[in-house]
């Protein structure tokens, strides 16, 4: 395997020690760098397996974290994903490597720029950043094979279920924000059905119409 520096090596590193397997997320983590898709002033946690504080009051997701839940996902590259929640955009960039096509949608306007700026930089061309509510999912660009959501709340959004092939997967964070269970489903006949959890972690809250209902500092 390959790397495009150290930094990423220790990634991927961290992510193997979390028992991720997946050659093909390992190889995304070791060549998309993360120093690349966050704050300038940050640059030099990058590399850290640690959230890394973005505006808003928000926090990236851990790298191994990340590479747990994207690892839940089960992507052989043909698929089309949502993503809710952008951020700075390195899982939208290992996305981008591992399905067919992303869709993005993230609710925070300069964080949305910033994101798109970030990724075509980075020459990743099949990950498309959309502003809005997260919650709501994109009923226009629907189905969706899977489904990635980057925040907590106590439960799935139906919208985000409704947008499912039957037999997709989606993985979230479900809790309150702070003491989650980032858990796995399978859109089946009968609606989602929580298939395992993925690993405790501490999640910020999703906000939206169907999740919680104002935003951070009142925005």
């Amino acid at each position: 395997m390959t790397w495009k520096s150290p930094g990423t090596k220790r990634l991927v590193d961290a992510a193997r020690a979390h028992g991720v397997r997946d050659e093909r997320l390992l190889l995304a983590i070791g060549e998309v760098s993360r120093a690349d898709f966050v704050p300038p002033e940050r640059v030099g946690e990058a590399y850290r397996d640690e959230p890394i504080r973005i505006p808003h009051d928000q926090v990236t997701t851990q790298p191994s974290l990340i590479a747990q839940m994207l690892e839940a996902l089960a992507l052989t590259g043909s698929e089309k994903v949502l993503e809710v929640g952008t951020g700075y955009g390195w899982q939208s960039a290992l996305l981008g490597r591992l399905a067919r096509t992303v869709w993005s949608i993230e609710l925070w306007p300069d964080m949305a720029e910033a994101a798109r700026a970030n990724l075509e930089r980075a020459g990743i061309a099949n990950v498309h950043v959309v502003l809005g509510d997260g919650t709501k999912g994109l009923p226009w660009h629907a189905p969706f094979d899977a489904v990635i959501v980057t925040a907590a709340f106590t439960s799935v959004p139906p919208p985000l279920t409704d947008q499912l092939v039957p037999g997709g997967r989606l993985v979230q964070p479900i809790g309150p924000g702070g003491r989650d269970q980032v858990t796995l489903f399978e859109q089946r006949e009968q609606g989602p059905v929580a298939i395992r959890t993925v690993v405790p972690a501490h999640f910020v809250r999703l906000y939206g119409q169907h999740g919680y209902a104002r935003r951070p500092g009142g925005e």
